[in-house]
């Protein structure tokens, strides 16, 4: 049985002004994060972005979540328009998928040769090094999912009009290629898995423990995460508030409730 959302939303109420502590903490110290979400269709990497960036402010914290490339990006050096999306001093970058699309669905889905894949995780140990060799904090999730939840979670999508945009072909070509996304995830961990950018690997079939627990590492793995807030001083406004006034316009009518 999955987590309760009252148990979830308890646990974490703590690890989320925590995180706010860490956007601080970048912030003052110039640091630059960057932490890639990777997994399966329908793992659960746009829940536990959103879990971690909600409270944070979204001018330091962005997600990057890539589009197929265009016509002039075939062209380019295979890491340059990721490379665009890297932080700046005291930025916060989510991947929602990353570089990574190489050696899963364009290997997967045959989008891309044998020779660009093998030349890929040849590449990637080297391009990581270079990233944390200039002082970038990188963090690698894999968000693990059972093929019978994957099932479960297509079909909602399915069936929810309100989550049926995230259904793809991929997505329904992917159910057919689960052991071919296993096949390849190990080979991207055999080759990629380096004591300067280690993977890092979260059970995701119960959506809400896998967010805590990813969350909690990821808090672990910072160096100090622990920031004061800045004290500001709230003088009282020394009279009555004033309600809003209103000459050329008008508010539009509430919207009705009972």
């Amino acid at each position: 049985m999955g987590m309760k959302r009252g148990e979830y939303d308890n646990a974490l109420e703590p690890l989320t002004h925590e995180l706010v502590s860490m956007a601080r903490w970048v912030r003052a110290t110039g640091a630059r994060v960057v932490v890639l979400f990777e997994g399966r269709d329908t793992a659960g990497k746009g829940g536990a972005i959103s879990a971690v960036r909600a409270k944070l402010n979204p001018r330091q914290c962005r997600t990057v979540a890539l589009s197929k490339p265009t016509e002039a990006e075939l062209t380019q050096w295979y890491f340059q328009r990721y490379v665009a999306h890297l932080p700046c001093a005291g930025e916060i970058v989510l991947f929602d998928r990353s570089w990574y699309n190489r050696a899963g669905v364009e290997k997967v889905m045959g989008y891309a040769s044998d020779a660009q894949v093998t030349s890929f995780l040849d590449q990637v140990p080297v391009f990581e090094r270079l990233l944390v060799d200039d002082g970038i904090l990188l963090f690698k999730y894999w968000l693990a999912t059972d093929q019978e939840k994957q099932e479960e979670r297509l079909r909602e999508r399915l069936d929810d009009p309100l989550k049926r945009w995230k259904l793809s072909p991929i997505d329904l070509a992917a159910r057919e290629k689960y052991d071919d996304y296993t096949a390849a995830r190990e080979a991207m961990l055999a080759a990629t898995h380096t004591p300067h950018a280690p993977w890092t690997l979260v059970d995701f079939n119960d959506q809400k423990r896998g967010r805590l627990t990813l969350i909690r590492d990821l808090l672990g793995r910072i160096p100090d995460t622990h920031e004061e807030p800045p004290g500001i001083t709230f003088p009282d406004l020394g009279r009555e508030p004033v309600a809003e006034s209103y000459g050329v316009l008008q508010p539009i009518a509430d919207y009705p409730v009972g």
